[in-house]
């Protein structure tokens, strides 16, 4: 396996390609942090007619395997597992640019666009494991302190495994890109940073121990 994902015309960056990468390490980085995902798909309503809808759900990642869950019922788990085409997206906003100029404003972001190939686990074993890792992304080894799953939720559960065909990062950082004849305008310029962290834990009426759980290690105060 290369260190960088083959390119696609759906995942090759056209504007601003000097912020991309296809650097496998770089696109894991950045799915590892985000908590949540955007699934865009192709779905034909009861009119025949054909729609795109973007659905946001939670993820986790295994190799070049993302694992996404829901009810048996869900629409979008059920176009994946049908073939539907489908792209993953996956946004961080790390800080407001503000510019001298309306045009120069942007954001410092870390995004990726994935396609690939999605298929229903079936597999019991593998199903338990992945959603598992699901329930850990939030909170470290949490699924091991919980009660057992009953079979009758393993069975209602869908769980769909989406294999990373081609991927593509991109990245903004930095100050405002000022025109030179706009940095002599009285405007503040700059950039405010933007985090994603977790707030005290606040335990539900029922809690009889006083041990509060770890959070995801991306939300605490001194990550990043």
């Amino acid at each position: 396996m290369t260190d960088a994902y083959p390119i696609s015309d759906l995942t090759k960056l056209k504007r601003h390609p000097e912020r991309g990468s296809y650097d496998r390490s770089v696109v894991h980085a950045i799915l590892d942090e985000a908590l949540v995902c955007h699934l865009a798909y192709v779905f034909t309503d009861p009119r025949g007619t054909e729609q795109v809808i973007a659905m946001p759900t939670v993820f986790a990642r295994e190799g070049e395997t993302l694992y996404v869950h829901g009810a048996r019922a869900n629409r979008s788990l059920d176009v994946l597992a049908k073939g539907a085409p489908f792209s993953v997206t996956v946004t961080l906003i790390d800080g407001l640019v503000l510019a001298r100029s309306a045009f120069h404003h942007s954001m410092n972001y870390r995004s990726v666009v994935i396609t690939g190939r999605a298929r229903e686990v079936e597999d019991r074993e593998a199903k338990v494991s992945a959603m598992a890792r699901l329930v850990d992304r939030l909170s470290p080894d949490r699924n091991a302190s919980l009660r057992p799953m009953h079979e009758w939720e393993i069975d209602v559960t869908r769980l769909i495994a989406i294999d990373i065909e081609h991927a593509s990062a991109k990245v903004r950082s930095g100050p405002p890109l000022d025109a030179p004849d706009d940095v002599t305008h009285p405007s503040w310029a700059g950039v405010v940073p933007l985090r994603l962290v977790a707030s005290a834990p606040i335990a539900d009426e029922h809690v009889r121990e006083a041990n509060v759980p770890p959070i995801a290690p991306q939300l605490s105060a001194g990550a990043r």
